[in-house]
């Protein structure tokens, strides 16, 4: 099956001629997908059947739960709890792993809502859900009058509480599908009967302001299909359901091109170990379509899993070219031996010639930039600092750089040598751990600040590219962190040397970047 390519940026997204595959089918109408990161299995609701069912390499298709509530939409919250759209009981519900059932909402303004369809989590932890009455319906929930008037989007705050409408009681005909931007500063709700996709922007306090068509006219006299279930891409991409599978919009709201899909599709998800594979559920079946991206970073992708299954793998990351993103959360920055007698001119190694690649590097340009937008997005600053006492003792003279250290009078606490350079301070928050190594893990607290801080990717900035960097690398490797280098933050003591270990070594340990795509990618 050819896909449509409408603009030729929708082959940078996925093969014009990727095969579907159709991992499960005999069902009465899918929907609801997720992919649960840490256990890797895709779950699925089947409303007419008032059946969930979960789907996985090794076991194909089971049932878990019947009667489901005919439930709908469906994610995990940051803690991995199912968060669940039940048209039957017209509630949003949590479920927890241990089998506890939580009603998050059911009512607004002392009224039944008519019956939650898709949810998502804002990284807050506030919860955003539609609410059309499509649950109120036979066939796809269970028929009764309504209590509102209208259909609408709520938020229910961190730590629970009343649902809050966002929007107009009466801007919606049925609001369904609904997803947030990368930066999570735009809301993208759909309206199936209006055939359309509304943008709004987040406010501070989690409010919607800003109300505006992003694209509309979703629909065709010549295939059916309406917009539904709706994801957002690492990119800022918009996927939505529409006639014919799945229709894909710019930022801009241009229209891309079209995913082909054999049956109508209800919805759709990523998954798969790096979450590039696309699930979508598709009336009575449910097919798979591997994408050259990803999902937006969405909280539950990121979450440790409790306490039963804590050796479970974590998402892994997008950190490839121009793809890169970082969740702040999971990043920790190094600033390693950027140091007076390293890298500034008068210091003890100045004849190295370091202080000229510094320069020529911007490396500490480079690295405070990177700092402040780490700082501002809550990464962990640690500054790794060579530290010895006067007379250096406790320092082996098993290696050169060693004997030079010593001989130089070197990296002195309380020296101006051993201060850090103007400009690379540490601020308030900041960590300082101290070594008498090349490498920051040798008989530091470096680990201990990583784990109680919950920080598995590593921003390995600083001096001595092919040695302390390096060697910081190769070890972070080895202890299953992902190592990220932005080369223009890291000096040694010439361009050649710098090279080589660039070239060459961190290449096999590291993923090897610059500070630019490092602030773009933190967001």
């Amino acid at each position: 099956m050819t896909h449509v390519t409408l603009r030729s940026e929708f082959e940078n997204l996925i093969d014009a001629y990727a095969p579907v595959g159709q991992v499960g089918t005999g069902f009465d109408f899918t929907e609801g997908p997720i992919w649960h990161p840490a256990l890797h299995y895709l779950l699925f609701s089947d409303m007419p059947g008032d059946v969930r069912r979960r789907w996985d390499t090794r076991h194909g298709v089971a049932e878990v739960k019947r009667p489901s509530n005919k439930c709908n939409g469906m994610t995990y919250d940051a803690e991995l709890n199912l968060i669940v759209c039940e048209h039957a009981t017209s509630s949003l519900i949590r479920e927890r792993p241990d089998g506890r059932r939580e009603v998050i909402a059911s009512h607004f303004e002392n009224q039944e809502l008519n019956s939650p369809n898709d949810v998502c989590v804002h990284s807050s932890g506030a919860i955003y859900f539609s609410d059309p009455w499509y649950g109120r319906m036979p066939v796809f929930g269970v028929e009764r009058p309504r209590q509102l008037g209208f259909q609408g989007v709520y938020r229910v705050p961190p730590g629970g509480g009343a649902p809050k409408l966002l929007v107009d009681r009466y801007l919606f005909e049925q609001p369904n599908g609904l997803c947030f931007s990368p930066d999570e500063r735009v809301l993208y709700v759909n309206d199936t009967v209006q055939t359309l996709i509304r943008a709004f922007d987040v406010d501070s306090d989690g409010s919607l302001s800003n109300s505006r068509v992003f694209a509309s006219g979703i629909r065709s006299e010549l295939e059916p299909g309406v917009p539904d279930g709706m994801k957002c891409d690492h990119r800022g991409n918009v996927w939505v359901t529409g006639p014919g599978g799945v229709w894909v919009y710019s930022p801009a709201g241009e229209l891309l091109g079209k995913v082909r899909v054999p049956e109508l599709v209800a919805n759709l998800a990523w998954g798969g170990p790096d979450f590039r594979t696309l699930y979508m559920t598709a009336t009575h079946s449910v097919y798979a379509i591997q994408t050259k991206v990803g999902p937006r970073l969405e909280p539950y992708m990121i979450a440790r899993t409790s306490s039963n299954s804590a050796t479970a793998p974590a998402a892994a990351p997008i950190l490839s070219g121009q793809d890169m993103q970082l969740d702040p959360r999971r990043c920790a920055m190094i600033i390693q031996d950027l140091q007076n007698d390293v890298i500034m001119d008068g210091g003890a190694f100045a004849e190295s010639g370091a202080p000229a690649h510094a320069r020529q590097q911007r490396v500490i340009e480079n690295v405070r930039r990177v700092a402040a937008a780490a700082r501002s997005r809550g990464v962990a600053v640690i500054h790794v600092w060579f530290i010895v006492e006067p007379g250096a003792p406790g320092v082996t003279l098993n290696a050169p750089l060693f004997e030079g250290l010593v001989d130089s009078k070197a990296m002195v606490r309380g020296s101006w040598g051993a201060a850090a350079v103007p400009g690379l301070e540490p601020q308030p928050g900041d960590f300082i751990v101290e070594k008498m190594r090349m490498s920051a893990w040798e008989g530091t607290r470096l680990e201990t600040i990583l784990k109680a801080t919950g920080r598995d990717m590593i921003i390995n900035t600083g001096a001595w590219t092919n040695m302390s960097v390096e060697h910081t690398a190769r070890t972070g490797a080895d202890k299953g962190y992902f190592m990220i280098v932005p080369e223009d933050c890291c000096s040694t003591m010439n361009a050649d040397w710098h090279n080589a270990s660039i070239n060459f070594a961190l290449q096999n340990v590291s993923v090897v970047t610059n500070a630019d795509a490092i602030v773009k990618a933190l967001g």
